[in-house]
């Protein structure tokens, strides 16, 4: 009787194994062994924090080409005096961009190297409270264009200057949420270089928003 030799099975190359990962894939080990060709995956802050501000930048351009075309053909629009407060809460946003920034560096300085920094979150602190009065100063604006009685339905050019600055205003407030959820995790030792970096991108862009946004105003309305 013919016998069947069968082929012992293929072990997989232990390099290959290698590459694969240690302890069932769970730990990533090239196969040279050289740990810079392992690719660098961001942190998911750091990559969502963009993802957020493109689809804020292409919402504020939908404002920005309904105005534009609105008042290409419109024979009710009329010149809108800007609130002088705006030009105030301008300086005041930008204030509180310069106040992170400084919070930012004290802070990676202490979490890096734990250089003795007095108080780390003083500038962070700082920050939030001029965000806070911007937000102030956004409403007395609003109060002040109602006591002219001016409303969102009142004509085109207040139903633009509310829909700009009151959506800008409340991604400031989620601004806000951020600065503080930064300023607790701070003090509780759980602040990541990540979620630091992402609050900050977010807030020096909303900055640079309300000021296009501020000359668009003035220009336009």
């Amino acid at each position: 009787m013919a016998t069947t030799t069968h082929e012992p099975p293929k072990l997989d190359d232990p390099r290959r194994t290698r590459a694969l990962g240690d302890n069932g894939g769970r730990t990533l080990v090239p196969a040279t062994g050289d740990l810079r060709a392992v690719k660098y995956s961001p942190p998911p802050a750091s990559t969502g924090i963009w993802v957020v501000l493109a689809s804020i930048t292409m919402t504020f351009l939908a404002f920005t080409s309904a105005l534009v075309v609105r008042q290409g053909g419109a024979s009710d629009w009329h010149h809108l005096t800007l609130p002088p407060i705006l030009y105030l809460n301008t300086l005041l946003l930008i204030a509180s961009s310069v106040a992170l920034e400084f919070g930012r560096r004290d802070v990676r300085t202490f979490m890096a190297v734990k250089e003795h920094v007095a108080n780390p979150s003083r500038w962070l602190n700082a920050a939030l409270v001029l965000g806070t009065l911007f937000v102030a100063g956004q409403i007395t604006a609003w109060m002040q264009l109602r006591a002219q009685g001016l409303y969102l339905a009142t004509n085109p050019n207040s139903s633009f200057f509310y829909v700009l600055t009151v959506a800008h205003a409340l991604h400031i407030t989620g601004g806000l949420g951020g600065l503080t959820r930064v300023i607790r995790k701070r003090k509780d030792g759980t602040l990541r270089k990540s979620t630091l970096d992402a609050t900050s991108h977010y807030w020096h862009f909303m900055d640079g928003l309300w000021i296009y946004l501020l000359w668009l105003l003035w220009a336009r309305l």
